[in-house]
């Protein structure tokens, strides 16, 4: 329309110098802590619809210089107490210099509803604004990841200065206005959270694969003074490997690294280290069982050639593709003892693990974390308790074989009395002690780190594997006896029946086959009284009840041989 465009420059005019009149008369106001005349003033910018002009006035004029004379990197760096200083300065602009805006607006809990001009939300559209300005602006340290545990300080005291602000914020409108506002973003977005869990996750997955090495080393310890003397204490876990797992979990929920939005990336690698635990006992299952002690056990058992020139190679055997000898790293059985305690420690301590979890997930709005944690772990769980047969049955296979080491020395009894005129034998061989002797460290050395039931399935499990053995063994020496005693008889048979040649009569007393027999029995028998100390029933070993029989029958044929 013609006559409006004439008018709309005269307009525009107009409204600029009632607005430029209405910023003078509003500082004012302010200056003079004038009620009316901001009441007056914000309601002329509200009917000219210019509510956002006076918004940003105050933001300038009244915010700005405040911010900048608070915000200052030199008060930050000295230490974290500057930044907390800082931010508490910033809390009390709003009650010191916006208690007449806010009451005036509603925006206070005095404001009288009659008296209040709506359409204005001061803290959200001037002060925050320029709070996130001068922060960005001024202290572009504050967003620095690099430091990792800088940054946790510096983003848990900032993400309270919020949570202070947002109470400032006069109802829950004026909160969701200000978590929608671009500033408020911009500010959350300025932190660089994906850095800093990346850092985290480089420091945690180093430390534990520092731990999951060839050569395994005890878990940390500490000798403390009680009343009863020294007691080494420290950690509930047996091998580095495992407590560094279970500090690692530990770590991740701790007050010192966790932060709320990164919640979700630090399950998935509580769950990565589960995962990563139960491929490392996978591995010690499969490794190679060294006789030598905990403490020798340091460097790798390397198979191949000895020939330098093997090991190093030459220019022409470097691009024929044969594969260099690889190592093969044993593992003690002791040491596999210990994975099965701190495997067991570590599947007891997860319930306990979860309800630290379970609060800060439910910070950040997750509900039925029960069923949830129960279904994420189900996987884990089921991965590490795969890895408990293959090490139980390593370990039972290194008992037996230890065990049935010193049971083959059954051969070797009929040796000792063909021939030697040894007397008659009254008690058992020492060898039966000396087989029995893993199962009695096994009992007394490990009872404190593993349950009573798994020591015996354990004891039960190699006791029927060598006593199977034994049997065979014992069978095959009592059998030889027998030939060999039969093999005399015709040759003695033979002898007295050429007539130039009359052999003598038989000693009198036990023979040495029948000594030989007595004192398998009284191996077997002995054998059998130290499984029922054990805490066994000897019924239940294999093969041992058809043994008994066995040696049973052989002392009865040695007992009625003699006159």
């Amino acid at each position: 329309m013609p006559l409006l465009d004439k008018i709309r420059p005269r307009i525009a005019g107009i409204t600029a110098m009632l607005q430029q009149s209405l910023e003078g008369l509003l500082l004012e106001g302010l200056r003079t802590s004038n009620v009316d005349i901001i009441r007056h003033c914000l309601r002329t910018y509200a009917t000219i619809d210019k509510t956002r002009d006076a918004e940003a006035l105050v933001g300038q004029v009244l915010v700005k210089p405040y911010m900048d004379e608070v915000i200052t990197e030199q008060i930050v760096d000295t230490n974290l107490s500057g930044l907390q200083l800082m931010y508490h300065k910033l809390l009390e602009f709003v009650p010191h210099h916006c208690r007449l805006l806010r009451e005036v607006t509603g925006g206070a809990i005095s404001s009288e509803k009659g008296n209040t001009v709506p359409g204005y939300d001061f803290l959200v559209n001037s002060v925050w604004p320029e709070i996130v300005r001068g922060l960005e602006e001024k202290l572009p340290s504050l967003f620095n990841p690099g430091n990792p545990d800088t940054f946790h300080q510096k983003y848990t005291i900032s993400m309270d200065f919020v949570r202070n602000f947002e109470r400032q914020c006069g109802s829950q409108a004026s909160v969701k206005r200000l978590r929608a506002h671009p500033a408020y973003h911009s500010f959350n977005n300025k932190w660089n959270l994906p850095v800093y869990f990346q850092i985290r996750f480089r420091e945690v997955a180093g430390s534990l694969e520092a731990a999951l090495t060839d050569v395994l080393e005890d878990a940390p310890g500490n000798l403390k003074v009680t009343n009863d003397g020294l007691r080494l204490t420290g950690s509930p876990f047996c091998l580095l490997a495992s407590h560094r797992t279970w500090s690692s979990l530990q770590r991740c929920w701790s007050n010192q690294m966790f932060l709320p939005p990164l919640a979700h990336r630090l399950w998935r690698l509580t769950l990565q280290i589960l995962a990563r635990y139960a491929v490392f006992l996978r591995e010690l299952s499969l490794r190679p069982i060294s006789n030598e002690s905990t403490k020798d056990i340091k460097k790798p058992l390397v198979t191949g050639s000895k020939d330098p020139s093997v090991a190093q190679g030459n220019s022409e055997d470097q691009g024929s593709g044969t594969s260099e000898a690889k190592p093969v790293v044993s593992v003690s059985s002791t040491q596999l003892v210990y994975a099965v305690a701190d495997l067991d420690r570590l599947q007891e301590q997860l319930p306990e693990l979860l309800e630290t979890i379970k609060p800060k997930l439910e910070m950040i709005g997750f509900k039925n974390f029960s069923s949830i944690s129960a279904a994420a772990l189900e996987d884990s769980q089921l991965s590490l308790s795969a890895c408990m047969p293959a090490l139980s049955s390593r370990i039972i296979l290194d008992l037996s074989e230890s065990c049935f080491s010193y049971l083959k020395s059954a051969l070797e009894v009929p040796r000792l009395y063909r021939r030697t005129n040894k007397e008659v034998p009254t008690t058992a061989s020492s060898y039966v002690d000396s087989a029995l002797k893993p199962f009695h460290q096994l009992q007394s050395g490990h009872k404190d780190k593993l349950k009573q039931a798994v020591i015996q399935q354990w004891l039960e499990g190699a006791l029927s594997e060598s006593t199977h053995k034994y049997y065979e063994t014992v069978s095959d020496v009592l059998s030889s006896v027998r030939k060999m005693e039969e093999s005399l008889k015709r040759l003695k048979q033979a002898r007295r029946a050429t007539p130039t040649n009359p052999g003598p009569s038989g000693s009198g007393g036990m023979s040495d086959d029948d000594k030989i027999r007595l004192q398998l029995a009284l191996d077997v028998d002995y054998l059998g009284e130290q499984i029922q100390k054990l805490g066994l029933q000897a019924k239940d070993i294999r093969s041992f009840p058809a043994l008994a029989e066995l040696v049973a029958a052989a002392r009865d044929q040695a007992t009625a041989e003699q006159p």
